[in-house]
């Protein structure tokens, strides 16, 4: 598809760390209302954790009472899933939160005016656990940066798989945000149609897109 067709911004100010969340949650908030404002239409918002997740929303929702805002449960059905999908056609204007990875990270086709912007916050990165762990004590062995294999490039296919949702044909046009201090050292690891980004330090340089 055409590069002119997506935005792409990374905001590099934004802590998402596990221990920078809870001091980030207004900046979120601020980040997804900008682009909201700048950019109307339907829109996701992607999250590391249902617990952040809420956090943000709570912050949100108090601050823009005119915004619709729907929000992915824990455990949803198949008849949960398919009316939470079913509130992002062209004919509304709302923002949908849900968890990185999960249910509605892939697998899901929103075309054209369905979908005009995804916020991504946070690299994705997987939580720790045994089997990845000794993922990374392999390469780690053989010489390879362990973290990378174990957990930096399978995160980063997590954020790929829901910045994917926005353009879905070589008609699509829409924008894409993500926000965390991080992603300024992942640029290497970005598609060639992705070497338009441009860096941000403030919400309010969202106006400007």
């Amino acid at each position: 598809f055409p590069k002119e067709n997506l935005k792409l911004l990374i905001n590099t100010s934004v802590e998402t760390t596990y221990q920078k969340r809870g001091d980030s949650v207004e900046e979120v908030a601020e980040n997804i209302t900008t682009l909201f404002r700048v950019n109307p239409g339907n829109m996701l918002v992607y999250f590391p954790s249902y617990k952040y997740m809420q956090d943000v929303a709570d912050i949100f929702i108090h601050a823009n009472p005119d915004i619709e805002l729907i929000v992915q449960q824990k455990d949803m059905d198949e008849e949960s899933r398919l009316v939470f999908l079913s509130n992002f056609s062209e004919d509304n204007c709302l923002i949908g939160f849900a968890v990185m990875g999960g249910i509605f990270g892939e697998g899901i086709d929103l075309r054209g005016e369905k979908l005009m912007s995804c916020v991504i916050v946070g690299v994705g990165l997987p939580q720790i656990c045994l089997e990845r762990d000794l993922i990374r004590t392999y390469f780690d062995t053989h010489e390879h940066n362990g973290f990378d294999f174990a957990y930096k490039y399978p995160g980063f296919n997590r954020v790929m798989q829901a910045a994917g949702r926005v353009i879905r044909t070589s008609q699509d046009k829409g924008v894409i945000l993500l926000l965390d201090r991080r992603f300024g050292n992942y640029t290497r690891l970005f598609p060639p149609e992705w070497k338009h980004y441009r860096k941000i330090m403030y919400a309010s340089s969202i106006e400007g897109i």
